[in-house]
């Protein structure tokens, strides 16, 4: 914007963060050069603002009671009320993970098995893209886990994943994530899956064949678990990388092959669905919503909420325990006659 980039010679420095915070929602100073939503814009302000602290500057955003200013506060809101409504993902139900299994399980294409893979691992795990595949973005909070970031256990022996067979890997009874950069996660938290009673799909068995196949290709152990080696004879194989655009690709051929009965069509389908997918599933099954919370990792409860109102299982019968829960009378006070 051509000015002093820590507004030192500004007493009131709220009306340029109003011109940078419009200039950034219509696109001009936005990362993709597009409009972008309230919410957003709102982000781009903050990080401003951390920017001052970060230095030992006050926050430009408060005034003098450290409250947003209100003038922020009012012009946020307005563009919160133009934005259209949140364009949510679609909990995918587990009928579209058993047409992956399907394809995956006759395929002989090491890509097509590995996708698989993943998208189960997310699933069951509630994953972020960022936390274990590439993104298209350039995340520097956030690595796909690795090698190293994987264990498996038989009963309560933790299994050594450089010597044991691979027939030890593959009876493995519990798998584990260990998080490290990864997002909201807590470093060095790990997350631990049983058997899900499946023959293929199933945590602990798609990491099992992660490692298996990486072990294989002598990958060093701080290898993402979403890499492919181009095989030796030079045939095409699929990319080194697995990528949140190769499982949406996967996701969207499994939704477009159902069909239309899962209430949801492929253009609403993207590798951000499989942690809504897990989530729902588990609310499905009448997990706490505190657990669900723990295991995704969320910090609120809206989520939670909205898979909630959208699962038909969980809804179809409200209408009729309304109706028969909503006959009932009212403890009076002593305004009301006796009866």
């Amino acid at each position: 914007m051509g000015i002093d980039p820590f507004l030192e010679t500004f007493t009131d420095k709220v009306p340029i963060l109003q011109v940078f915070a419009q200039r950034v929602r219509i696109g001009e100073l936005a990362s993709n050069g597009n409009p972008i939503r309230a919410r957003s814009t709102e982000d781009y302000v903050r990080h401003v603002a951390q920017t001052f602290q970060s230095v030992g500057a006050p926050d430009p955003r408060l005034n003098s009671n450290n409250n947003i200013d209100f003038r922020l506060q009012r012009m946020i809101a307005a563009w919160k009320k133009q934005d259209p409504p949140p364009n949510r993902v679609k909990p995918i139900p587990m009928q579209v993970l058993r047409q992956l299994a399907t394809v995956a399980q006759q395929s002989h294409l090491e890509y097509t098995r590995a996708t698989t893979d993943m998208i189960i691992i997310a699933f069951f795990f509630l994953l972020r893209p960022g936390e274990y595949v590439d993104t298209n973005r350039n995340a520097t909070e956030s690595d796909p886990f690795r090698l190293a970031d994987t264990q498996l256990f038989s009963g309560q022996r933790r299994i050594d994943q450089v010597t044991a067979s691979d027939a030890d890997l593959l009876d493995a009874t519990l798998a584990a994530l260990t998080f490290t950069t990864q997002k909201n996660g807590v470093r060095g938290e790990v997350i631990s899956l049983g058997r899900s009673g499946d023959p293929f799909i199933c945590p602990v068995l798609a990491i099992a064949r992660r490692v298996i196949y990486l072990r294989n290709n002598n990958a060093p152990a701080d290898t993402p678990i979403a890499r492919l080696f181009p095989p030796t004879d030079g045939s095409a194989g699929g990319p080194t990388k697995i990528t949140s655009a190769h499982l949406t690709k996967e996701l969207r051929a499994a939704v477009n092959f159902i069909g239309p009965s899962l209430g949801f069509v492929e253009a609403d389908v993207s590798a951000r669905c499989l942690r809504a997918a897990g989530a729902n599933a588990l609310l499905l099954a009448d997990v706490d919503g505190d657990i669900i919370r723990l295991i995704g990792r969320w910090r609120s409860d809206e989520m939670l909420r909205y898979l909630h109102t959208q699962a038909a299982p969980l809804m179809a019968d409200y209408a009729s325990r309304m109706l028969k829960a909503a006959d009932y009378n009212m403890i009076p006070n002593q305004s009301v006659p006796m009866a």
